[in-house]
């Protein structure tokens, strides 16, 4: 079944080489086929504009963090994202800047497939008041401000008490951010499109205390107990909130999803034996 697109957002990340290139590019054969666009280019730490309304398709121009960024800038909106990749693949970006005219005009005949990936709803409340809802693909990490400064946190998943976390810190993953902190602190990679969360402490005090993996129905609340280090919130790595003693982070998953365009070159197992070196050659 073909697919009709109204209007494209353009996210690109201008300080990866060729960027504007593809964009010039992008941007032309939309016009060629009558198709409106609406650009977000951004250097360095970008802002957060408006996505206009009639926007029904996005590409993601740069590395796994300009998907992050831009299904963030969706709100919860399911539009599928062309994840185009300016350099080496990432995890997400399957799809390389020689490949992003074939992959979507195979979108657009119905030929390629969706990969719907679990988003994390974050909120925090304080002194009764709630801050949020936040939204991330990746992650949600809570830790102290400076480094190895040890922090206490009591998490409770759903109606049951887990334990007393004194930790670095705690990320909370999706499958999707299982191949980014999570997995370098020591966590299980999850396939992309499961429904589920990950919890795994930042270099624990008690060893005892391992990563667990937690159904995508279940919620979880973290409360900062009081302690000196000044404790931040970090979303996706991009987005950084303050937090105060007594504070409950609520996470759980959100009610829409990320929904990223699957390459007809490549997979996921794919890109993960390429970037993990699982091949069984010297670099192995």
């Amino acid at each position: 079944m073909q697919v009709n697109i109204r209007k494209a957002l353009i996210v690109a990340n201008m300080l990866k080489d060729d960027a504007q290139e593809l964009v010039d590019s992008i941007c032309a054969h939309l016009e060629s086929i009558g198709v409106k666009g609406q650009l977000v280019c951004f250097k360095g730490k970008p802002d957060l504009p408006e996505v206009e309304p009639d926007v029904d398709f996005a590409f993601s121009l740069g590395g796994d963090g300009t998907v992050l960024f831009c299904s963030r800038l969706l709100g919860g909106r399911e539009i599928p994202i062309l994840a185009v990749n300016i350099g080496d693949f990432g995890f997400i970006t399957e799809v390389s800047k020689d490949e992003w005219r074939a992959v979507f005009e195979s979108y657009l005949q119905g030929h390629v497939g969706l990969s719907s990936r679990v988003m994390l709803e974050v909120s925090v409340r304080r002194n009764g008041r709630r801050m949020g809802p936040y939204l991330a693909l990746n992650d949600a990490v809570i830790g102290a401000h400076r480094i190895s400064k040890v922090i206490k946190l009591g998490v409770r998943i759903s109606d049951t008490a887990l334990g007393r976390y004194r930790a670095d810190g705690l990320i909370i993953s999706t499958p999707t951010g299982s191949t980014a902190y999570s997995m370098a602190a020591g966590g299980p990679i999850l396939t992309p499109e499961m429904e589920a969360m990950i919890l795994n402490p930042i270099c624990p005090f008690t060893l005892s205390n391992r990563p667990l993996v937690v159904p995508g129905e279940e919620a979880i609340d973290i409360e900062v107990e009081e302690q000196r280090p000044e404790i931040i919130l970090t979303l996706d790595g991009q987005t950084v909130i303050p937090l105060e003693s007594a504070d409950t982070i609520r996470i759980h998953a959100a009610e829409t999803k990320a929904v990223i365009i699957r390459s007809d070159k490549r997979n996921f197992l794919d890109v993960l034996r390429a970037k993990l070196k699982w091949a069984g050659g010297p670099d192995a």
